[in-house]
């Protein structure tokens, strides 16, 4: 078996592969070693506890004593948090990642007026394509939009990055859904907090 006891695995949803990366970079985490279920596993939340539950079995099996989750509950009902406890370890606070990269506090201030936002992040923005308008078949049938998106009143674009193009994307897609549109930039929210915090672990 490997000796992995001075490092630490984070096993995270395959939508936040980029940004783990990127913010451990920043803060120099080379401690971290990263590995991600299925990013469309977030239309199909059912499958995140089991993966998950066989994510950490394989990651003991190759000698990581510490292991961090980087899943929100993301749609599990709990059910993610029952392997978490099952395995004696601790994933990211709040209920999607919509949440934390605002922080929890501010998404929690939020409240009522967000409660008819669509947000966007990063990745949905690179991957608006695939993640939904396929999916939903907008790219056959674009008068859905008017059904799928009734109940919503604004696109809210959770900026990551300073990227012009994904501000396009995201701009251009609440023009389609006919929501108003609202950019808040956001950073890497409590993920950055988070990772540091995995890495004590160590000490």
């Amino acid at each position: 078996m490997a000796d992995h006891t001075d490092r630490v695995r984070v096993i995270a949803c395959g939508m936040l592969a980029r940004e783990v990366l990127a913010v451990k970079d920043r803060l120099g985490l080379d401690h971290l070693d990263l590995t991600c279920l299925p990013a469309e596993y977030h239309f199909h939340p059912d499958r995140i506890a089991p993966a998950m539950d066989a994510a950490i079995e394989e990651a003991r099996s190759e000698g990581y004593r510490h292991i961090v989750i980087g899943y929100a509950d993301c749609g599990t009902g709990g059910q993610l948090d029952k392997v978490c406890q099952k395995h004696g370890v601790e994933r990211i606070a709040g209920p999607h990642c919509f949440a934390f990269y605002q922080g929890l506090e501010n998404f929690e201030a939020a409240g009522e007026d967000d409660m008819t936002s669509f947000y966007m992040t990063d990745f949905l923005c690179r991957h608006f394509e695939t993640f939904f308008i396929r999916p939903l078949g907008l790219d056959r049938h674009p008068e859905l939009a008017a059904d799928y998106f009734a109940h919503y009143e604004k696109l809210v674009y959770l900026a990551q990055t300073d990227d012009r193009q994904l501000d396009r994307v995201a701009e251009e897609a609440a023009s389609m859904l006919g929501l108003a549109y609202e950019r808040r930039p956001t950073g890497y929210g409590d993920l950055s907090r988070w990772l540091q915090q995995a890495g004590r672990q160590l000490r």
